[in-house]
């Protein structure tokens, strides 16, 4: 049987703790028979010991160093152009404040589907970090869901994880068709990159996932949801939920999302609430929704 590669790509910005513990995790994984792993962190131009931390302590892992911060989407598509140039079947992207379960590769047996195009683990919140941690018992901790498949409500133009904030009691065990598997943890097939493209670096981070699923959508592809591939995230370790930064790739991205992708009504909907945020919104939101206005993109 002829060897197939999965490249699994991190992306490091000043998270060399939470890389660490995604890079062990990656060691104890149960692999399956004709597949070789290959582990690629790109480094965003952190300003901590990072790169001299992880070369010393995983001298196999590939590590890029890049010299300005490029996001998560440019940041990702460093490390895929690297990946497919040495001949990556598949690439498996993971959020570096993730750890996964030895059974985590179970995503590659989705992609025996011809149709299968993008597969995408159950995640839950690592223990402590939920959004609301004093509902959830002790013994709940660690079982709590931050994604189960993607919803986009495509009039109100939100894109949502199912099953979020819900403890697991077995509700979403089914493997599934879904709307978009989230870049937390995301298994792609090379032929699709080759016929997509990559991630659009407009968006610099927030919702580059969900354009990147529509697009492979368009193209024909299922997007899978495989709940035997089990994922535990921190959560905003980049940028965290509610905070200004937040708001702003947030507010701006899906206003490119939606201007993409839409029905007519819903775009015409979008249209009257940049221009009502305009009038009355926080001062952070009237900057997101000028750029998208003005075509700035990218970085903020």
């Amino acid at each position: 049987m002829k060897t197939q590669t999965v490249a699994v790509v991190l992306v490091n910005w000043n998270g060399i703790v939470d890389t660490l513990r995604c890079l062990t995790s990656l060691q104890f994984l149960d692999n399956e028979k004709g597949i070789e792993i290959k582990i690629i962190v790109v480094d965003n131009a952190s300003a901590d010991a990072s790169a001299s931390v992880i070369s010393a302590k995983f001298p196999n892992v590939e590590l890029i160093l890049e010299k300005k911060n490029l996001g998560f989407a440019g940041g990702s598509n460093v490390g895929i152009r690297a990946a497919l140039s040495q001949g990556a079947r598949y690439v498996w992207l993971l959020n570096n404040d993730t750890v996964v379960h030895r059974g985590a590769l179970s995503l590659l047996r989705a992609m025996s589907d011809p149709s299968a195009g993008v597969a995408g683990s159950k995640i839950y919140f690592a223990a402590g970090h939920e959004y609301h941690r004093n509902r959830y018992r002790e013994s709940e901790r660690g079982n709590v869901i931050w994604y189960a498949g993607g919803i986009i409500d495509w009039k109100n133009m939100y894109a949502s994880h199912r099953g979020v904030d819900e403890v697991d009691h077995g509700q979403f065990d089914t493997s599934e068709e879904t709307q978009f598997i989230t870049g937390c943890s995301m298994m792609v097939k090379r032929e699709v990159f080759e016929r997509v493209g990559l991630f659009d670096e407009k968006f610099y981070m927030y919702l580059e996932d969900v354009d990147f699923c529509l697009r492979a959508v368009e193209k024909g592809y299922t997007l899978l949801y495989v709940p035997q591939s089990i994922v535990w995230h921190k959560n905003a370790g980049s940028s965290s939920v509610g905070s200004e930064l937040h708001q702003y790739y947030m507010t701006r991205n899906r206003l490119l999302v939606g201007m993409r992708y839409a029905p007519v009504r819903t775009k015409f909907a979008l249209a009257r609430e940049a221009i009502r945020f305009m009038v009355i919104g926080p001062s952070i939101g009237r900057k997101a929704v000028m750029d998208a206005v003005v075509g700035k993109w990218g970085k903020a």
